[in-house]
């Protein structure tokens, strides 16, 4: 396949063009539905979805005007005295947009009104946002929007391009070559623009959440431009001793490109681990994040090669001389590792933990408005609903009776008995079958989840419990039983994946124990920056359900990477003369310079998505950037050198006759 596409490179390039403009313009004219619903299959809340039919007595928006007291009878309803009258005419003449003027709710206090606002799709209620920005309200009166609908989100293609900027600077200063570095840039984003149009197309097979192609883009760019980086880094070296062009792309491919394939396929297999959640909950978060990384992969194997092939000895146009290099200061620092290994080892180790002890406070839920940053509309009239109306009304619950239970009477039983309970604000019939119920604390309550438990024990059978707060616990307790079984299919299939490729039993064991120290310390910082709110944001609140498992199983196989990339270069000198000591410090030397750039990337590129507006990306930026640099500075450094000088010559133990006959025995480098 490699000599195929080297000696037909140019029908290769050809072919990858076509391709990805088929694709692009295939999605473009038939782009698959989103499906942003995570309500789970059977449980109570999805029971009484379904009973309702798709409909709620709760309305999907809403219009939050605030008073000062002196203005107080104006949000009576008044039309001649309305501050926000001449707005709510406005909207009303949007096609699809009814505000209900009829349905307007008022505080206690009189200074706060919520509306309800109904509307037809998106781009009603981007016209509706744009109103209520162009509206100018009386002094003293605040006028906001309520609902995901009208939230602000980062535009798309800011972020991207942020992390494409810092790539292409990593990739300058490691290479010192223009050409150098603009190639990995091209595979990546020729594969993550493959990536993002599949997903599209097959959101006609597999629906997936509406996010679902920034976490694509977030592990294409994250990973397509660094196994490019690593490929071209040996194609370099390669150029050195080969005789001919041709020789030096089958050198890395055979080498470099080994490595990219077994790190792609571990990082799918890995990621793939979420699909234990259930096809229709966890299908099109794995699919958004299998497209990204496939894609990136087939191109850095088939479409990195015939660029290469076609740009050959030029790919050192308008480099930088390098300098002559002595003794690598990798090599140096491993040797100073390895000189005191149980002390490196234990400070390494005392570190991580540190990290990942905020991760035993984790709490998983659903995020909110209240969420938001101030500036967001969405996030204002959330605030000023709570001081209205108390936190409960950001999350009311919603009682459902059977359409078996009679006249009523147990609904309306059910509606006293809520009434009288703890924890309990306001409960009332919104129809024949359906209730409102407002807890006391808000949905992120611990508090909240304890209510809903105790209603659904004590309520009569006919009449269930859901809503948005009572669909978020039963996902999150869904999450928390699956965890286990995700964590033990990841490890497994990590394990079987890597005995082939380094030849030992133990290696493997040790990279995963390393790596799951890693993603402990992931753990840790997002609890303590997103829940815990230790940077003083202002936002702290539960970690969105999905997120821990989908991070657990992203991070497992990105940490992996760079295990593959650094051990077989060590498996490769360990080979030489069987010195165990020297294959360790030689191997960190020789990859050092790679490893790091690629890490510096990564981080970017993840960090980047750490600035985005909705949450639950920014939650997943941040883990996966702190993940990187963790692994690439505290494992990489430190931790590995000091656990492989400790363990010697049984770092290659591997006793087992059957696993010999399975495994190859070429060099995975």
């Amino acid at each position: 396949m490699i000599r195929f596409c080297i000696r037909h490179r140019k029908l290769v390039v050809a072919l990858w063009l076509a391709l990805t403009a088929a694709l692009v313009a295939a999605a473009a004219t038939w782009p698959g539905p989103t499906d942003d619903d995570f309500s789970l299959p059977g449980s109570e809340s999805r029971r009484a979805a379904e009973l309702l039919g798709g409909t709620t007595p709760e309305s999907t928006g809403a219009l939050v005007v605030s008073a000062p007291p002196g203005l107080a009878r104006a949000l009576t309803g008044d039309p001649a005295r309305d501050p926000a009258a001449g707005l709510i005419a406005r909207m009303n003449a949007v096609p699809g947009v009814h505000v209900d003027l009829g349905a307007r709710r008022v505080s206690p206090d009189g200074t706060i009104a919520s509306i309800p606002v109904d509307h037809r799709d998106q781009e009603a209620a981007t016209r509706l946002r744009a109103l209520r920005d162009e509206f100018r309200p009386p002094q003293g009166v605040t006028v906001e929007l309520a609902g995901d609908d009208f939230a602000d989100f980062t535009p798309g293609g800011v972020t991207e391009l942020v992390g494409l900027v810092a790539a292409a600077v990593v990739l300058l200063v490691a290479f010192r070559s223009l050409v150098a570095a603009v190639v990995p840039l091209i595979v990546g984003v020729v594969g993550v623009t493959c990536g993002v149009a599949s997903l599209s197309l097959l959101g006609h097979v597999v629906s997936g959440p509406g996010f679902g192609r920034y976490l694509t883009i977030m592990l294409g760019l994250g990973v397509g431009v660094d196994y490019a980086l690593l490929i071209v880094t040996r194609f370099r070296t390669a150029l050195e001793t080969s005789e001919s062009v041709a020789d030096a792309v089958a050198e890395a491919m055979r080498t470099a490109g080994r490595s990219v394939l077994f790190a792609g396929l571990i990082v799918i297999a890995t990621g793939s681990g979420i699909l234990l959640l259930g096809p229709s909950l966890g299908g099109g978060v794995a699919l958004a994040a299998g497209c990204g990384v496939l894609a990136v992969m087939l191109t850095a194997l088939t479409l990195l090669p015939a660029l290469l092939g076609m740009i050959g000895r030029r790919i050192d146009r308008f480099a930088v001389p390098r300098r002559a290099e002595g003794v690598p200061l990798s090599y140096r620092w491993s040797r100073v590792v390895q000189r005191r290994p149980w002390t490196a080892g234990a400070a390494a180790l005392v570190a991580l933990v540190a990290l990942a002890l905020p991760a035993t406070q984790l709490r998983v839920g659903w995020s909110d408005a209240g969420n938001r940053p101030v500036t967001d509309t969405t996030r204002r009239a959330h605030d000023l609903l709570a001081q209205g109306f108390g936190p409960g009304i950001a999350g009311p619950l919603i009682l459902v009776a059977a359409p078996a239970s009679g006249d009523g009477a147990e609904l309306r039983g059910a509606v006293a008995q809520a009434a009288r309970t703890p924890g309990v604000a306001q409960a009332r019939a919104a129809g024949e079958r359906t209730a409102i119920v407002i807890p006391r604390t808000g949905p992120q309550d611990e508090r909240t989840d304890d209510l809903v438990h105790r209603l659904r024990a004590t309520l009569p059978e006919p009449v269930l419990v859901t809503g948005s707060t009572a669909a978020a616990l039963d996902y999150a307790r869904h999450t928390a039983d699956r965890l286990p079984w995700v964590v033990g299919v990841v490890l497994l299939a990590a394990f079987a994946l890597l005995v082939p490729v380094f030849r030992s039993v133990v290696l493997p064991l040790k990279a995963i124990v390393v790596n799951l120290l890693s993603i402990g310390a992931a753990y840790g910082v997002v609890v303590a920056v997103f829940q815990l709110d230790v940077l003083g944001g202002g936002s702290g609140g539960p970690i969105d359900a999905w997120v821990p498992m989908m991070l657990f199983t992203i991070t497992f196989g990105l940490s992996m990477d760079y295990e593959v990339f650094l051990l077989s270069r060590v498996r490769e000198e360990y080979l030489k003369d069987r010195d165990n000591s020297r294959a360790v410090a030689a191997g960190l030397a020789r990859t050092a310079r790679v490893i790091t750039a690629a890490a510096t990337i990564m981080f970017c590129v993840f960090a980047a998505f750490g600035a985005f507006d909705e949450r639950a990306l920014r939650v997943m930026g941040v883990g996966l950037a702190v993940a990187v640099l963790v692994d690439a500075t505290v494992v990489r450094l430190v931790l590995v050198p000091a656990a492989m000088e400790v363990m010697g010559e049984r770092n290659w133990w591997f006793p087992v006759l059957t696993f010999r006959r399975l495994t190859p025995r070429r060099n995975v480098t």
